[in-house]
């Protein structure tokens, strides 16, 4: 089956993909939100630089739905219909167990005429970034909460270590509550590392942010 990656840059979105290639399936194009004003991709906060790194980092075309944020959906939605043109028969996404998430996709997908794929759902968290080390993905910490978690695991990679910290916290070591975000730079898909250089520090509310370019 050839699909569509909604592709967040994140470890979720890089072990689903890894699984739909896994399973003989193949990637079309990499679908993108895309913040005009930010000039960032939402959620993970890549430029465009960073993101046409990851296009060729993965060996897959960049496809970028640009928004405000108001039009969100319909922002999506005309992305997965090119993405459906240049051969996607299902776009795949990296959710989890997140039931309100999975309905509003497959919404955005049945618009687009296309098929959702869930290839991590309901596999239980812990064992999926267990899965995700296994694997030897490196996957930086772009941001956590800091009333929860250290500012000094930003910048770092997702390793055993940092899960004992977060267990030993009593945290969600996937993050599904927004204890951190993470950009994955390498791993078996990748055709080659990432690259990428650190930059400064900043924090807004409860969260403490890395720059990453």
């Amino acid at each position: 089956m050839k699909f569509a990656m909604s592709y967040s840059c994140g470890k979720d979105s890089t072990l689903a993909l890894h699984k739909m290639l896994a399973q003989g399936h193949e990637a079309v194009c990499l679908v993108v939100c895309f913040n005009e004003a930010a000039e960032r991709s939402y959620f993970h906060g890549a430029d465009k630089s960073m993101l046409q790194r990851y296009a060729e980092a993965l060996g897959l075309p960049l496809l970028l739905c640009p928004t405000n944020g108001e039009d969100y959906a319909q922002a999506l939605e005309s992305g997965l219909l090119q993405a459906k043109a240049i051969g996607a028969e299902a776009v795949c996404f990296g959710d989890i167990d997140i039931a309100e998430n999975r309905r509003w996709e497959e919404e955005r997908c049945r618009a687009a005429g296309l098929a959702a794929c869930f290839p991590l759902w309901q596999q239980g968290r812990a064992a999926l970034v267990q899965e995700l080390l296994a694997l030897g993905y490196c996957c930086l910490i772009k941001s956590v909460n800091r009333r929860l978690l250290p500012t000094s695991l930003l910048g770092r990679c997702l390793d055993e270590q940092v899960v004992a910290v977060m267990q030993a916290a009593g945290l969600d070591v996937c993050g599904e509550n927004g204890e951190y975000h993470t950009l994955a730079v390498d791993g078996p898909i990748f055709w080659r590392p990432l690259e990428f250089k650190l930059g400064e520090r900043f924090e807004s509310g409860d969260y403490a942010f890395i720059d990453i370019s």
